[in-house]
C-alpha cells in the first residue's frame, strides 16, 4: 500500500475492532439512519455537478447498503462495490442483484468491470482490490471512524485510476459539541471522538497525491425532547469506539452530572439541540509526474495535422 512520506497521523486512539462490534448489529444504528440519508442526498446534489461516466465505483463504510442502489441508478452501466468492515451490516445489505460470495469477491477483483452490485468485507485502509480499478470512490459518513485517514487516503488513491474522482463526507470535530461538555461535567473520561478538522483533511489529501482537493463544511442540528432520546441517537451513529473507552460503570451522581448539563442547553423553543459539523470533499487523482524510479515524466500532445 503506498502511504505518504510521513509518518501516519492518528486521528484518534481507535479500536478498528470495537468499531466492527459496534456496528455488528444493523438494528441498533437504524434509528440514526435518517442522518446518513440527509447527508448522502446532499452527497449526490455535489455529485451531479461533476460530469464522470464510471465504470466501476466504490462505496466504502457502506453499511446496509443505503446508497448502493441509487449509485447504480446514477451510473447503469457500472458496476457497483459496496465494502465494510461489519458482516453483519453486509449480510444486511444483501437483496436482489447483491452477490457476496467468496468467488464472486474473487471474480470482483480479477474479471473487467461489468454492471451490478457486489458485496466485500474489509477495511477500507486495506483493500482487496488492485491497483487503478476504481473509477469513483464514494464514502458517507465513514472516514472518522479510522485511526488514520492519512493512510486511508493513500489507499484510495491507490485504487483509482487517473483523472478518476474520490468523494466523502465525514463528521468534523464541532460535532456532538453539547454531549462532549456535558460528558465534560462528569468526569475527565473521552466520550466523544475527537473529529478531524477540514483544512487538516485537505492537507492530507494533498500529501497523499491528489489534486485539486476541494472541501467544505456545513452544520446540521437534530432537536429533541429529552436527554434519553438524544443519547440513544448518539449510540446508534455508532457509540464511542476510543482505546481510552472507561471499562467501569459511570457512578449515577456523575451521570445526573451530565443529565443536567444537557438540560441547560435547552433552546428558547424547549428543545436539546445537537449540532453535527458536516465535512464534504471530493478530490481527483492526477497523472504521475514522476516514474517509480524517480524519473519525471513529460507529456506532450503531438501537433495536429491541418486539414
Amino acid at each position: 500500500m503506498q502511504v505518504p512520506a510521513n509518518p501516519p497521523k492518528l486521528s484518534a486512539p481507535i479500536d478498528l475492532e470495537r468499531v466492527r462490534k459496534l456496528f455488528s448489529r444493523p438494528e441498533r444504528i437504524q434509528t440514526a439512519d435518517f442522518l446518513r440519508r440527509e447527508v448522502s442526498s446532499r452527497m449526490f446534489d455535489r455529485l451531479e455537478l461533476i460530469k464522470i461516466a464510471p465504470q466501476r465505483v466504490l462505496d466504502a463504510g457502506c453499511g446496509t447498503g443505503a446508497d448502493l442502489p441509487l449509485l447504480q441508478k446514477a451510473y447503469p452501466a457500472a458496476q457497483i462495490l459496496g465494502l465494510d468492515a461489519a458482516e453483519a451490516m453486509l449480510r444486511a445489505a444483501q437483496g436482489p442483484g447483491a452477490k457476496s460470495s467468496s468467488l464472486n469477491q474473487l471474480l470482483s477483483k480479477l474479471l473487467p468491470s461489468k454492471s451490478g452490485v457486489d458485496l466485500l468485507c474489509g477495511d477500507f485502509a486495506e483493500l482487496p482490490l488492485g491497483p487503478n480499478s476504481l473509477d469513483l470512490i464514494w464514502s458517507n459518513l465513514a472516514l472518522h471512524w479510522h485511526p488514520q485517514p492519512d493512510r486511508v487516503f493513500a489507499e484510495w488513491r491507490r485504487v483509482l485510476r487517473v483523472n478518476s474522482l474520490l468523494m466523502f463526507s465525514t463528521f468534523g470535530p464541532d460535532s456532538l459539541r453539547e454531549v462532549r461538555t456535558a460528558f465534560a461535567e462528569a468526569d475527565l473520561a473521552p466520550h466523544v471522538l475527537p473529529f478531524v478538522d477540514m483544512h487538516d483533511f485537505g492537507d492530507q489529501l494533498v500529501e497523499a497525491g491528489f489534486s485539486t482537493p476541494v472541501l467544505d463544511m456545513e452544520t446540521i442540528t437534530v432537536t429533541y425532547d429529552t436527554p434519553q432520546a438524544l443519547l440513544a441517537d448518539v449510540r446508534a451513529l455508532g457509540g464511542n469506539p476510543l482505546t481510552t473507552l472507561r471499562r467501569s460503570m459511570m457512578g449515577k451522581q456523575a451521570w445526573q452530572r451530565m443529565l443536567d448539563a444537557l438540560e441547560r442547553g435547552r433552546r428558547s423553543d424547549g428543545k436539546l439541540g445537537l449540532t453535527f459539523e458536516v465535512i464534504y470533499g471530493h478530490a481527483f487523482r492526477p497523472a504521475p509526474k514522476v516514474t517509480s524510479k524517480g524519473e519525471a515524466i513529460i507529456r506532450f500532445d503531438p501537433p495536429r495535422k491541418p486539414r
